[in-house]
């Protein structure tokens, strides 16, 4: 039986693409890994912004750039409807996954609540949510179960199609249109007029006797409930074969055929899943060792809906792991800050500890407005570059 250095080691030696053909992953880790594989990249960028002009603008900027946004919707000022819209909308053309970083850790009723209730309700619109799992295993399951009934929600509608009969002919009435009024049948009134004293009667109507002899219109109503699966469809060859101009260049045949496979996968689907707050890049913090193999151990137990970590490396360290593990607190050059941060570099995140996805903040937003998307770029490969190196060492213990 391999060790798990080397289960380690050959799961790290596989391509985002091989990785998201294997087995027993949930829809949204397929998803993503496929992602990562066709747009060649491994950057989430932390859009920690005050304002929902802000957070737009940065999502436009860097939007080509990454594969999932994270977002604390809480220290947005003016959230709101417009927020989640216009975040929907660049996501699904720049084609990126929404990560909102609530970090939840409480008994299962109310984190349910702060996960589909209130102003933020994130249920509705970011794809991942993180989680520490401190309170008990129950954690996962509680958003589980809210994220089921969020998604079976979604993929239900409900139409009312209202119709009516047209009258009878204003030919017949001997009137023309401007003097007819529409009336429509209901049993329940004819018989409680039928029932009403002689008394108290209203009087007749005008025309009264014209109106006897003509069609009255009769509305009908029918609501229809109707139930969609939603499946990331079509799955793209990873590595289509398109006719080649003669005057085209081997560069814009790769971005023609990275286009069409990005077509091909469409926008993100509506599924919801959770990471596992596994580590920290904090000084100090108290996540011990024997946290993070508990969270290892029960995200096995719930493959269905975990997808993978934040942490400072690789948890898949049995034959079968294949999570996805996103490490915050990178910068191209390390170091740390004032409040205990500590900075890792691309290189050291991705090529030596074998993490997927590197969490750039800081080292993106500090870049002036204008030279952001500079600077998302640089991140982006410097990411897939150490990504690159690390397939070449895995290929290289096979």
């Amino acid at each position: 039986m391999p060790s798990i250095s080397q289960q380690r080691h050959h799961t790290l030696s596989l391509t985002y693409g091989e990785r998201s053909d294997q087995p027993n992953l949930p829809p949204l880790a397929t998803y993503l890994l496929r992602l990562m594989h066709l747009k060649k990249t491994n950057l989430c960028v932390s859009a920690d912004v005050n304002t929902t002009t802000e957070l737009l603008r940065l999502a436009e900027d860097v939007g080509d750039h990454i594969c999932v946004l994270k977002t604390h919707a809480d220290i947005i000022d003016d959230f709101s409807d417009k927020t989640i819209r216009g975040l929907n909308e660049i996501s699904k053309r720049r084609k990126f996954l929404i990560f909102e970083d609530r970090k939840f850790g409480d008994i299962g009723n109310t984190l349910q609540q702060q996960y589909t209730r209130g102003p933020l309700a994130i249920v509705k619109w970011a794809s991942l949510v993180n989680a520490a799992l401190f309170p008990g295993p129950a954690v996962i399951t509680a958003l589980a179960e809210a994220a089921q009934k969020a998604i079976a929600s979604h993929n239900t509608s409900v139409s009312t199609d209202i119709s009516a009969s047209p009258a009878a002919s204003l030919v017949d009435s001997g009137r023309d249109d401007e003097s007819v009024e529409a009336t429509t049948s209901d049993d329940d009134d004819d018989d409680d007029d039928e029932g009403e004293d002689s008394d108290t009667a209203a009087p007749p109507e005008p025309h009264a006797e014209e109106r006897k002899g003509r069609k009255q219109s009769v509305v009908s109503v029918s609501t229809t409930i109707s139930t969609k699966t939603e499946a990331i469809s079509p799955q793209p060859a990873l590595r289509p074969t398109l006719s080649r101009d003669s005057t085209q260049s081997e560069e814009d045949e790769e971005e023609e055929q990275t286009a069409q496979q990005l077509a091909e996968l469409g926008p993100p689907p509506f599924y919801r899943s959770l990471l596992l707050l596994a580590q920290m890049s904090s000084a100090g913090n108290l996540l011990t060792p024997e946290y993070t193999a508990a969270c290892v151990q029960h995200a096995r137990r719930h493959r269905d809906f975990v997808v993978g970590f934040i942490a400072q490396q690789s948890l898949n360290r049995d034959a079968g792991d294949n999570f996805i593990t996103m490490t915050p607190g990178v910068q191209l050059t390390p170091g740390g800050d004032a409040h205990g941060q500590q900075y890792n570099t691309p290189q050291r995140v991705v090529a030596e500890a074998g993490a997927d996805v590197i969490i750039v903040g800081r080292g993106i937003l500090g870049a002036p407005v204008a030279e952001r998307k500079m600077a998302a770029l640089r991140y982006r490969q410097a990411g897939w570059n150490a990504y690159q190196q690390r397939l070449r060492a895995g290929r290289q213990r096979r």
